[in-house]
Protein backbone atom coordinates (compact mmCIF):
# COMPACT_ATOMS: atom_id res chain seq x y z
CA UNK A 1 0.00 0.00 0.00
CA UNK A 2 1.47 3.43 -0.86
CA UNK A 3 1.73 5.67 1.52
CA UNK A 4 0.29 9.29 1.25
CA UNK A 5 2.94 10.89 3.77
CA UNK A 6 5.19 13.78 2.14
CA UNK A 7 8.70 12.57 0.96
CA UNK A 8 12.18 14.10 2.37
CA UNK A 9 13.04 16.71 -0.06
CA UNK A 10 16.64 16.23 -1.72
CA UNK A 11 19.09 19.57 -1.21
CA UNK A 12 19.41 22.01 -4.25
CA UNK A 13 22.12 24.10 -5.35
CA UNK A 14 21.38 27.93 -5.41
CA UNK A 15 22.72 29.69 -8.98
CA UNK A 16 21.71 33.29 -9.49
CA UNK A 17 22.05 34.82 -12.52
CA UNK A 18 23.43 38.53 -12.76
CA UNK A 19 22.94 41.03 -15.59
CA UNK A 20 25.01 44.27 -15.09
CA UNK A 21 27.05 47.08 -16.82
CA UNK A 22 29.98 47.45 -14.17
CA UNK A 23 32.00 44.36 -13.35
CA UNK A 24 32.72 45.74 -9.56
CA UNK A 25 28.78 46.33 -8.79
CA UNK A 26 28.74 42.58 -9.77
CA UNK A 27 31.77 41.65 -7.75
CA UNK A 28 29.99 43.68 -4.56
CA UNK A 29 26.50 41.85 -5.32
CA UNK A 30 28.29 38.40 -4.86
CA UNK A 31 30.30 39.34 -2.05
CA UNK A 32 26.94 40.18 -0.10
CA UNK A 33 25.20 36.56 -1.49
CA UNK A 34 28.10 35.05 0.02
CA UNK A 35 28.06 36.04 3.39
CA UNK A 36 24.18 34.99 3.60
CA UNK A 37 24.59 32.09 0.88
CA UNK A 38 28.36 30.56 1.69
CA UNK A 39 30.96 30.73 -0.81
CA UNK A 40 30.63 31.01 -4.39
CA UNK A 41 31.56 27.61 -6.00
CA UNK A 42 31.21 27.96 -9.89
CA UNK A 43 31.60 31.38 -11.51
CA UNK A 44 30.37 30.92 -15.55
CA UNK A 45 32.18 33.36 -17.76
CA UNK A 46 30.94 36.90 -18.38
CA UNK A 47 29.30 37.77 -21.62
CA UNK A 48 27.68 40.62 -23.49
CA UNK A 49 23.69 40.16 -22.94
CA UNK A 50 22.53 41.21 -26.37
CA UNK A 51 19.20 38.40 -26.12
CA UNK A 52 17.18 41.43 -25.41
CA UNK A 53 16.72 45.48 -24.93
CA UNK A 54 14.30 44.91 -22.00
CA UNK A 55 16.89 46.10 -19.51
CA UNK A 56 18.57 49.10 -21.51
CA UNK A 57 16.26 51.58 -20.34
CA UNK A 58 16.59 51.52 -16.56
CA UNK A 59 20.20 49.90 -16.43
CA UNK A 60 21.56 51.38 -19.62
CA UNK A 61 23.59 49.96 -22.73
CA UNK A 62 26.75 47.19 -23.07
CA UNK A 63 25.47 44.99 -20.19
CA UNK A 64 27.05 42.30 -19.23
CA UNK A 65 25.54 38.54 -17.93
CA UNK A 66 27.05 36.11 -15.65
CA UNK A 67 26.12 33.36 -13.39
CA UNK A 68 27.89 32.00 -10.11
CA UNK A 69 26.83 28.64 -8.03
CA UNK A 70 26.98 28.51 -4.12
CA UNK A 71 29.17 25.56 -2.54
CA UNK A 72 26.24 24.71 0.33
CA UNK A 73 23.52 22.81 -0.73
CA UNK A 74 20.06 24.35 0.65
CA UNK A 75 16.39 23.27 0.94
CA UNK A 76 14.00 24.04 -2.06
CA UNK A 77 11.76 25.55 0.19
CA UNK A 78 14.17 28.77 0.17
CA UNK A 79 13.71 29.77 -3.41
CA UNK A 80 11.26 32.87 -2.53
CA UNK A 81 13.64 33.84 0.19
CA UNK A 82 16.37 33.61 -2.00
CA UNK A 83 14.49 36.14 -4.38
CA UNK A 84 13.29 38.67 -1.78
CA UNK A 85 17.10 38.80 -0.74
CA UNK A 86 18.54 39.63 -4.12
CA UNK A 87 15.81 42.24 -4.22
CA UNK A 88 16.88 44.16 -1.09
CA UNK A 89 20.43 43.81 -2.74
CA UNK A 90 19.58 44.78 -5.79
CA UNK A 91 17.84 47.64 -3.93
CA UNK A 92 21.37 48.61 -2.55
CA UNK A 93 22.62 49.54 -5.70
CA UNK A 94 20.08 51.73 -7.46
CA UNK A 95 21.01 54.37 -9.94
CA UNK A 96 20.50 58.14 -9.02
CA UNK A 97 16.73 57.94 -10.89
CA UNK A 98 15.62 55.05 -8.81
CA UNK A 99 16.41 52.51 -11.32
CA UNK A 100 18.43 48.97 -11.15
CA UNK A 101 22.25 48.97 -11.95
CA UNK A 102 22.16 44.72 -11.51
CA UNK A 103 19.87 42.65 -11.75
CA UNK A 104 20.07 39.44 -9.95
CA UNK A 105 17.93 36.05 -11.02
CA UNK A 106 17.97 33.15 -8.26
CA UNK A 107 17.21 29.79 -8.95
CA UNK A 108 18.39 26.47 -7.91
CA UNK A 109 19.49 22.94 -9.98
CA UNK A 110 18.18 20.10 -8.97
CA UNK A 111 19.05 16.35 -10.00
CA UNK A 112 16.07 16.85 -12.13
CA UNK A 113 15.60 20.41 -13.57
CA UNK A 114 16.55 24.09 -13.03
CA UNK A 115 13.99 26.19 -11.39
CA UNK A 116 13.85 29.77 -11.41
CA UNK A 117 12.03 32.19 -8.64
CA UNK A 118 10.45 35.52 -10.50
CA UNK A 119 8.53 38.80 -9.04
CA UNK A 120 5.85 38.03 -12.25
CA UNK A 121 3.14 35.55 -12.56
CA UNK A 122 2.44 33.84 -15.76
CA UNK A 123 0.83 30.72 -17.04
CA UNK A 124 3.45 28.50 -16.67
CA UNK A 125 4.46 29.81 -12.98
CA UNK A 126 3.09 28.76 -9.36
CA UNK A 127 3.06 30.73 -6.29
CA UNK A 128 5.41 30.21 -4.04
CA UNK A 129 4.63 33.04 -1.43
CA UNK A 130 5.20 36.70 -0.08
CA UNK A 131 4.92 37.61 -3.57
CA UNK A 132 7.19 35.07 -5.40
CA UNK A 133 6.51 32.37 -7.99
CA UNK A 134 8.49 29.76 -8.88
CA UNK A 135 8.96 28.36 -13.08
CA UNK A 136 10.77 24.92 -13.76
CA UNK A 137 12.96 26.52 -16.65
CA UNK A 138 14.92 23.36 -17.87
CA UNK A 139 14.55 19.53 -17.59
CA UNK A 140 17.95 17.45 -16.98
CA UNK A 141 17.08 14.96 -19.54
CA UNK A 142 19.08 12.85 -22.04
CA UNK A 143 22.55 13.90 -19.66
CA UNK A 144 22.15 17.31 -20.65
CA UNK A 145 19.48 20.39 -19.48
CA UNK A 146 16.85 20.80 -22.25
CA UNK A 147 15.11 24.16 -22.52
CA UNK A 148 11.35 24.49 -22.31
CA UNK A 149 8.67 26.77 -24.71
CA UNK A 150 9.88 30.08 -22.08
CA UNK A 151 13.11 29.09 -21.27
CA UNK A 152 14.88 32.48 -21.50
CA UNK A 153 17.49 32.40 -24.78
CA UNK A 154 20.92 33.14 -22.56
CA UNK A 155 20.26 30.11 -20.18
CA UNK A 156 20.38 27.99 -23.75
CA UNK A 157 23.71 29.09 -24.86
CA UNK A 158 26.27 25.69 -24.68
CA UNK A 159 28.31 28.15 -21.93
CA UNK A 160 25.42 28.41 -19.54
CA UNK A 161 24.27 24.69 -20.22
CA UNK A 162 28.14 23.45 -19.64
CA UNK A 163 27.79 25.65 -15.63
CA UNK A 164 24.31 24.21 -15.04
CA UNK A 165 25.80 20.49 -15.89
CA UNK A 166 28.95 21.38 -13.27
CA UNK A 167 26.92 22.45 -10.38
CA UNK A 168 24.83 19.36 -11.07
CA UNK A 169 27.36 17.19 -11.09
CA UNK A 170 28.73 19.01 -7.89
CA UNK A 171 25.52 18.39 -6.65
CA UNK A 172 24.68 14.52 -7.21
CA UNK A 173 28.29 14.16 -5.34
CA UNK A 174 26.87 16.13 -2.31
CA UNK A 175 23.61 13.55 -2.07
CA UNK A 176 25.42 10.39 -2.66
CA UNK A 177 28.21 11.67 -0.29
CA UNK A 178 24.76 12.67 2.17
CA UNK A 179 23.22 9.24 1.60
CA UNK A 180 26.28 7.09 2.60
CA UNK A 181 26.69 9.63 5.82
CA UNK A 182 23.03 8.38 6.87
CA UNK A 183 23.66 4.37 6.22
Amino acid sequence: MKSNKPTEIEPVKLVCGFIFRHHDLFVSAIGKLEDLFGPVEFEAETFPFTHTEYYEKEMGSDLQRSFVSFEQAISPGRLSECKLTSNRIEQQFLNDAGGRTINIDPGMVSLAHLALASTKDFAHRLYLGDGIFGEVSMLYENKTFEPLKWTYPDYQTPEIVDFLLRVRESLKDYIIALRQKSQ
